[in-house]
């Protein structure tokens, strides 16, 4: 059975889990969902997330949300077949790109987020940007990105190698 993902291809999550079934070079079948209500509904929060978010992706019979969860289900279940290895296989790599993934989430994605938020969403909407809440979000993704210029010195990738955690960065 065909895997199927349900999403908005413009969010940054559906991106996340999109590079990931390319990467593998997986198809699917992309099932969008433009509207909210769609995600509220009683049969949505009962089988696909309780939260009513996408993307969530059905495997066969089996359904996982969550992106960052869905891309290591993938690369679980995929990776042996696939020609880019995302997490290796050593446990000591294995776990420095989980580490990665966990900067990507506590220090880069909050801040990026805020600024997607006011620059693009907002302004889609009709709604005003704060200037404050960009202000104070741009000052703190500088701070990471520092960070991350130390972490990458003499190395292209942040495991030393292409892996998951640099293709979360990426959306």
């Amino acid at each position: 059975m065909a895997i199927k993902l349900i999403g908005f291809a413009q969010t940054l999550h559906t991106r996340r889990v999109i590079l990931t079934l390319n990467e593998l070079g997986l198809s699917y079948e992309l099932e969008a969902i433009t509207e909210v209500q769609t995600t509220k509904t009683e049969e949505f929060l009962a089988n696909k997330h309780p939260f009513g978010k996408i993307p969530v992706l059905c495997d066969g019979d089996f359904i996982i949300n969550e992106s960052r969860a869905i891309c290591r289900y993938l690369v679980s279940k995929y990776q042996e077949d696939a020609k880019t290895v995302l997490i290796p296989n050593d446990i000591n790599k294995a776990s420095l790109v989980e580490q990665y993934i966990s900067y990507e989430l506590s220090y880069f994605d909050p801040p990026l987020t805020k600024i997607l938020i006011q620059e693009v969403f907002n302004k889609r909407r009709g709604e005003a940007t704060d200037q404050a809440v960009v202000k104070q979000a741009c000052e703190e993704i500088e701070k990471v990105l520092d960070v991350y210029e130390k972490i990458l010195v003499r190395k292209d990738y942040l495991n030393g190698e292409y892996s998951l955690a640099d293709l979360f960065h990426i959306p």
